[in-house]
């Protein structure tokens, strides 16, 4: 399966990302040691962000990087909305949990 990221919408998800936790440019740029015009850049999608830079800006923002590069993707709010519920579960219960699913996504063609 191929994808291919759509720069000019990520950098539209961070920006949203960005004004809904009331900072600025300069301001995730100083968190992310990130220059204000290399996060203007991004979040115009003139500019191609590594991954590191990526990293930083979704850990600055307390979003998931899979929400940031694949909102077009139907489960990806899903996904985000499940890994929000088990960040407060006990720890042993996600990894069975996360077992079981994981087996299930192997023979998902089998259903």
């Amino acid at each position: 399966m191929s994808y291919e990221v759509d720069y000019y919408a990520l950098g539209a998800r961070i920006r949203t990302a960005r004004e809904k936790k009331y900072l600025t440019q300069e301001q995730l740029g100083e968190i992310c040691s990130l220059s204000t015009a290399h996060i203007g850049h991004i979040e115009r999608g003139t500019r191609t962000p590594s991954i590191d830079a990526l990293c930083a800006i979704s850990s600055a923002l307390g979003v998931s990087l899979d929400s940031l590069l694949l909102d077009s993707f139907d489960g990806a709010d899903k996904l985000s909305h499940l890994t929000a519920t088990l960040k407060s579960k006990d720890p042993e219960k996600v990894r069975r949990f996360i077992t079981m699913v994981t087996a299930m996504a192997e023979k998902i063609d089998e259903m």
